[in-house]
């Protein structure tokens, strides 16, 4: 009975009293009520700690002493990603604490750090702080971790907090199916840590939480949970983005692949890719409400025209953005739109008032190198020139090849010299264009050792000279 804290025994009769003022329990004294709950049995006539009710109940002693890695680990990182600067890694708090005092706790902590919005009431003259991501959402994640976490494997909860998201990984896959996520019904692996947070209120044990979680988010215009469970692992992780869908920023990202035909399904999912790095099936569903087919199908199309590309194999499928992309800088700038994403107000990140679609024509603008663009129309034959103004956004495929045709024809040239010339994307116009005609073998390269040159450039072939002036 010495390893058990005398605070965290007043806090569940605190709290058990509010949820259930009669509860039988709370009329026993402190070693019966911690039998009546599984917290303690009975060995050779002594009364022992359970190794539920020593997490539940412990010292921070006695759990350091038994359970040393049973703690959780707050972690705030400066950027996006995992250790960015090595003498500057990331701050941490370490928690080893019972979970009947360490929960509360734990949510207070992530609520006052993450950055928040402020609205005044209709009614109100205050300003109201509200967190970028509603306190159920951070409850619900928290107390999924701890309640369902394997205590078996000796690894820590980490909650790190990184500029754009906040992340919760825990030991221990869900044992419910990756598909049924969401669904009601819950397959509890710690059924006594579980009984006692739903008698105290802290955990609802009927499966909602994940939907909970998914439909505030939602309603908050965020983008949705995203969550990664592995068996091979026994690892399960929760990412949270504090971050709107559409902002500004994106739209104007999203300008770069205005020749893709981007559903409005597929730039949402574009931006997750963008933000948590990767995507899957699942996920896809989430944040556009379709079904599986519909979602495969979708990411078959950005991996098809260069924006995706696929890893893994089967139910482990999933995607991540095109090396290109990244290689061609098109998602930079990112890390400097951090502060603003994370204080800017949810009101004012929103898709099309009217139909909740994303506005093709904020899309007309893009990164395209216009005075270059002018400087190449000024310098080409007429007829080519001609050829090149005549040639609409929405211009058939045979249209394009034939004027991309033209131009290699008269000079070499390269991908992003072509993409500026036509006002196209570059690996759209790479992927979709330039490796077909390469291999028809209407285009070939100009250093063909080394077709990855950053220096590479195309120029049409002597059969193809006939064809791209008719």
């Amino acid at each position: 009975m010495d390893d058990f804290d005398p605070q965290a025994n007043a806090e569940y009769r605190r709290v058990r009293s509010n949820v259930n003022a009669n509860a039988a329990e709370l009329s026993l004294a402190d070693s019966d009520l911690l039998y009546s709950i599984a917290a303690t049995t009975r060995h050779q006539g002594q009364i022992c700690p359970t190794i539920a009710g020593l997490l539940l109940f412990g010292k921070p002693a006695a759990l350091r002493r038994y359970f040393p890695l049973s703690r959780i680990d707050y972690i705030i990182v400066e950027g996006r990603d995992w250790v960015p600067d090595p003498n500057n890694r990331y701050q941490t708090v370490e928690i080893i604490e019972p979970l009947l005092l360490s929960i509360p706790r734990l949510i207070n902590l992530v609520l006052n750090d993450i950055p928040k919005a402020f609205s005044i009431g209709d009614n109100s003259i205050y300003r109201r702080e509200v967190p970028l991501i509603p306190r159920s959402v951070i409850r619900e994640a928290i107390v999924n971790a701890l309640m369902h976490r394997n205590y078996r494997t000796r690894q820590p909860v980490q909650i790190i907090r990184f500029s754009n998201r906040l992340e919760i990984r825990n030991p221990g896959h869900s044992l419910k199916s990756f598909d049924s996520l969401g669904e009601p019904g819950s397959i509890t692996r710690n059924e006594k840590i579980a009984a006692v947070l739903h008698d105290v209120g802290i955990a609802e044990t009927k499966g909602t939480g994940i939907r909970v979680m998914i439909d505030e988010m939602h309603k908050a215009n965020l983008t949705i949970p995203l969550f990664e469970s592995s068996s091979e692992k026994d690892s399960f992780t929760v990412k949270l983005l504090v971050h709107h869908l559409l902002n500004e920023a994106d739209v104007t990202w999203l300008a770069q692949f205005r020749d893709c035909s981007l559903s409005d399904d597929e730039a949402r999912a574009l931006i997750v890719v963008r933000e948590a790095g990767e995507i899957n099936n699942f996920i896809y569903r989430s944040i556009n409400c379709v079904d599986t087919l519909t979602a495969s199908q979708r990411l078959r199309h950005l991996r098809d025209v260069g924006l995706l590309e696929q890893k893994g194999k089967g139910s482990a499928t999933y995607y991540t953005l095109s090396p290109e992309i990244l290689d061609n800088d098109l998602a930079s700038g990112l890390a400097a739109q951090d502060s603003s994403n994370l204080a800017s107000n949810p009101t004012d990140n929103e898709l099309s008032s009217e139909s909740g679609s994303l506005d093709n024509s904020n899309l007309a603008g893009s990164s395209i190198d216009n005075d270059l663009h002018q400087s190449y129309l000024y310098q080409m034959p007429d007829a080519i020139r001609k050829a090149v103004e005549t040639l609409g956004e929405r211009a058939e495929p045979e249209e394009v090849s034939s004027v991309i045709l033209k131009l290699c024809e008269w000079r070499e040239l390269s991908s992003s010299e072509l993409a500026a010339i036509l006002g196209r994307n570059q690996v759209y116009l790479r992927n979709k264009y330039l490796n077909r005609l390469i291999n028809s073998g209407s285009l070939e390269y100009v250093r063909p050792g080394n077709p990855t040159d950053p220096h590479q450039a195309y120029r049409t072939t002597k059969k193809s000279e006939g064809f791209s002036r008719t």
